[in-house]
């Protein structure tokens, strides 16, 4: 194919017009599609239909320590749901709290307890005259949401394909003390798809903050969410490298079933170190007597161990990898050699990352739209919503069924070359 900025402006013109009409035939069909956010499938959720088979009204609803999870108590988790979740995080029995449905609650809550009463006895951020995060972007936008809400500043740090730009995390936190954390999705992020390498965990442990109070806030959320499993990607073990470079307390680790088992129906689990833990748990039992047990003893009892987990996200393997690899066969196929957008190719997560050209990325998510295609708003995934160079599109394949899913990408596609041709001609 010939590159687009090799055509002449009569070229662009003609194919503009051939463009448009392929658009208003998309937008006659009356599309109804959304790739909007990661949601699992119909067919994912069915997978685990069976836990709702794994207790009734005649089961024994005792955990292993004796407890009555139809009662009070067990403010950090039942042991076999401890077990379960630390063996997928990689910790101790005394690193780790099983909470509610969501790890973003718990992120949540630990950014609103370190306003309100400070990180193991520093002061609360809220009675400092300013509290900064750095933020990876592209990101999450629900982590960017978190900052913003409280009122924390943001600073965008750049991302890499080994993760966050590591020379930029290290001066930054170093010389700023109103620096008082980091939000990080180390495996297959948020929307890339990106692995951390070695180098930047250990450089991520290694961390001499300005801040006594600083974390580094490790949102694990695909730590199982492989697609390839055959082609497996792992990641070195946070809590262990910050234990070697003697900065046990500096790391919070967070995850959850939410799209293993059931969204909005999981179990979510915080890692730390014990001295974390312990002035948590402190709080924590101001404010609540105990999450979900009779959940957590579901779950345990459902997956039972890593390989059981393990063994079923190969089943969401399965209905997930044909989906991301008809939207970059699509990709490729309409797009390749015009050098109009890049993309990622992830091996596993939810999301596939687009640059298009810049400036043309609110451009192209408005014409989805109107074409019947609801997508991530364009900017979502920086801080504030403010994409400098306006090129940046998260493309969640996870939720349509499989056609639907195709008849979107060759929409996308022409939105793309349509709006790339818009903005070349305007320098003609």
């Amino acid at each position: 194919m010939v590159p687009y900025r090799e055509l002449s402006k009569e070229e662009l013109l003609e194919l503009k017009s051939s463009l448009e009409a392929k658009y208003q035939e998309f937008q006659s069909k009356n599309l109804k599609l959304d790739m909007s956010r990661g949601k699992p499938s119909i067919e994912q959720l069915d997978l685990t239909m069976e836990m709702m088979d794994v207790l009734n009204s005649h089961s024994d609803l005792t955990s292993e320590d004796g407890l009555d999870c139809r009662n009070y108590g067990g403010l950090d988790g039942i042991p076999e749901a401890k077990r379960l979740m630390q063996e997928i995080m990689e910790v101790g029995d005394e690193e780790i709290i099983i909470y509610g449905n969501a790890s973003l609650n718990i992120m949540y809550d630990t950014v609103s307890r370190s306003m309100t009463h400070g990180v193991m006895g520093s002061t609360p951020w809220c009675k400092l005259d300013k509290v900064k995060f750095l933020c990876p972007a592209p990101g999450y936008d629900r982590h960017f949401a978190i900052c913003e809400f409280f009122g924390i500043e943001m600073i965008p740090v750049p991302m890499t394909p080994n993760g966050p730009d590591m020379d930029i995390v290290e001066k930054l936190v170093s010389e700023d003390e109103a620096i008082k954390g980091i939000w990080c999705v180390p495996k297959y992020s948020n929307p890339q798809g990106y692995v951390y390498s070695d180098e930047t965990v250990i450089r991520f442990a290694n961390l001499k903050p300005a801040a006594k109070d600083f974390r580094i806030f490790w949102d694990n959320a695909y730590c199982v969410h492989h697609l390839y499993f055959d082609d497996t990607v792992e990641i070195l073990n946070i809590v262990g490298e910050c234990k070697k470079a003697g900065n046990p307390d500096m790391v919070y680790k967070f995850a959850s079933t939410s799209k293993i088992s059931f969204s909005g129906a999981g179990i979510a689990a915080l890692v730390a170190s014990k001295a974390n833990i312990d002035d948590i748990k402190k709080q924590l039992a101001i404010q609540t007597i105990g999450y979900d047990k009779i959940n957590q003893l579901r779950h345990a009892r459902f997956f039972k161990n890593k390989a059981g987990v393990l063994e079923h996200m190969k089943k969401h393997a399965a209905i997930m990898r044909p989906k991301f690899e008809a939207v970059l066969n699509v990709l490729e196929t309409e797009l390749g050699g015009l050098e109009i957008g890049e993309w990622t190719k992830p091996k596993g997560g939810y999301f596939i990352s687009f640059d298009s050209m810049e400036g043309c990325a609110k451009t192209i998510v408005a014409m989805m739209k109107d074409a019947g295609v609801v997508m991530t708003n364009a900017g979502a995934t920086f801080p504030y919503g403010k994409d400098p160079k306006d090129s940046n599109i998260r493309i969640a394949p996870s939720f349509p069924p499989l056609e639907e899913l195709e008849l979107a990408a060759q929409v996308f596609t022409i939105c793309v070359k349509l709006a790339s041709v818009n903005k070349l001609l305007e320098t003609k």
